[in-house]
């Protein structure tokens, strides 16, 4: 096999003698993103790995958490996109794609919440370096359609973790996908996705419990982006965001003059930040507000679209939902 060297002694000798077509310069670059050494990253971040376990690749926290659960040691997980990361707005590297063309299964959350590197993980069904067949799915796209939040323009909202009854049904999911592309270790997973069922349905009941104690007046839950549709329908609250479904939305000063107006008329004492998203559209509402006579303040920091560092106490997904429910019951009391 050509190493990175090699390959680009091809090139210029191809180049040189003026016969490289197109096709080949694509195949050559492909090859050198592919194999040119540290373009993956560092030896620990590769998906390729000399255990023989499965490997498999996650795009986010919130779908390697409890991928994790149900696997166990079966296999060795890697999460593309780490704390404070915003899905909507990641683009790929060359690393990426090298840890992508490496796993065994690819697994992706679908409904454009990865936008920019969608046309990516839609052809990342292949064959990996070594000869084993690659799959990805696009897990939340096996959810039924009547369970989905769709917006007036027909947009899926892509934010089904926020549900914690929905993000179990996920969970089965990711059971079933690995029963699949694993048998051998099928009553394993099985095993192990019903004890996460469980503890998944005591988790759904804490932060009912949490958010039932908002006074029906105050259950008016305004973040940076509308990120927390699925948050509210479960749980009885009226979301508000302040930027639409994605990140890369912005916010008019029309629909700011109107939250301001709506907050203050309302008396809603908090709103709040999210990890991934600036912060400077919130500090409207406040200061707006603080035109108005109102005192609006900042009730916390929410984790939407990725966990927190480690720090947090939010940096799984099962912990980053039970601390927004934290944060939001004790603002908005």
């Amino acid at each position: 096999m050509r190493n990175g060297k090699d390959l680009i002694a091809v090139r210029d000798r191809a180049l040189q003698n003026g016969r490289m077509s197109i096709y080949r310069k694509m195949v050559l670059i492909t090859l050198l993103l592919i194999w040119w050494p540290g373009c993956g990253g560092s030896d620990s971040t590769s998906a390729t790995s000399d255990s023989g376990k499965l490997q498999i690749l996650c795009t986010t926290g919130m779908l390697s958490g409890p991928l994790s659960d149900i696997v166990g040691s079966h296999a060795e997980i890697i999460t593309l996109m780490g704390p404070g990361v915003d899905p909507h707005l990641y683009k790929p590297s060359p690393g990426d794609v090298r840890q992508i063309s490496s796993s065994d299964l690819v697994l992706y959350h679908g409904h454009h919440l990865e936008g920019r590197m969608g046309d990516v993980l839609e052809r990342a069904d292949g064959i990996t370096r070594d000869g084993r067949t690659r799959r990805a799915v696009a897990v939340t796209e096996r959810i039924s359609d009547d369970r989905l939040i769709v917006t007036g323009s027909g947009t899926v909202d892509p934010h089904l973790w926020m549900d914690v009854s929905l993000w179990r049904e996920v969970a089965g999911e990711l059971h079933k996908i690995l029963a699949e592309i694993d048998p051998s270790n099928s009553s394993y997973f099985k095993s192990r996705s019903s004890e996460l069922e469980q503890e998944l349905i005591l988790l759904d009941e804490k932060v009912e419990a949490l958010l039932v104690a908002i006074p029906q007046q105050r259950r008016v839950l305004v973040t940076a982006h509308d990120a927390f549709g699925y948050f509210g329908r479960r749980y009885g609250l009226e979301v508000i965001g302040i930027q639409g479904i994605s990140t890369e939305s912005e916010a008019s000063i029309q629909r700011v003059n109107s939250l301001v107006e709506m907050l203050t008329s309302r008396q809603i004492p908090a709103v709040f930040v999210e990890s991934t998203v600036p912060e400077r559209n919130v500090r409207a509402l406040i200061e707006g507000c603080a035109s108005l006579g109102h005192t609006l303040r900042i009730g916390g920091v929410l984790y939407s679209d990725a966990p927190g560092p480690p720090e947090s106490g939010a940096d799984r997904w099962k912990t980053m939902i039970l601390h927004n429910a934290q944060v939001v019951s004790e603002a908005l009391r």
